[in-house]
């Protein structure tokens, strides 16, 4: 019976010392797991802390072309105005002077005439303009996207 005693006894503690480092070794894993998660979580949370300030960057730069844009068509029609103004107030005056129908007829037709072409010759240029600073308002945005569309791919 001793023997039998003695027997399970034995049994027991290398039950429990087996048990027991499996336990530990479980634990460690887990740990190891869990850290693994937690660095690659932090990794993750600073790349997208670099994108989102990136992404801030490209908006302002956009954001300051879209207003270099706009004060360059402002400064445009400004011009174009006082230029009509005053190609206006000169053609009245000439055909205030005018000493016959037929006269007055033909400086109407040549003012109506330049007005047009000059007003032609700044909607193509005030289109000109707007192209060129809707292209560069969407340009750091479009860079942004590509950066981000590139991310993702490579992280298939």
């Amino acid at each position: 019976m001793a023997d039998s005693a003695e027997t399970i006894k034995k049994t027991v503690e290398t039950a429990t010392t087996t048990a027991k480092a499996q336990a530990e070794k479980i634990q460690a894993t887990g740990t190891q797991a869990l850290r693994e998660t937690l660095d690659k979580t932090s990794a993750s949370i600073a790349e997208l802390s670099a994108h989102s300030k990136q992404n801030l960057e490209a908006l302002t730069a956009s954001a300051t072309a879209a207003q270099k844009g706009v004060e360059a068509l402002s400064s445009q029609a400004l011009s174009y105005s006082k230029s009509s103004w005053e190609n206006g107030v000169a053609a009245a005056q000439t055909i205030a002077k005018a000493r016959s129908v037929q006269e007055l007829i033909e400086l109407q037709t040549n003012y109506a005439k330049s007005a047009m072409e000059t007003y032609l010759s700044e909607v193509t240029k005030m289109t000109e303009t707007l192209t060129g600073s809707v292209k560069e308002s969407f340009k750091p945005i479009n860079e942004r996207v590509t950066a981000t569309v590139e991310t993702f791919q490579a992280a298939r």
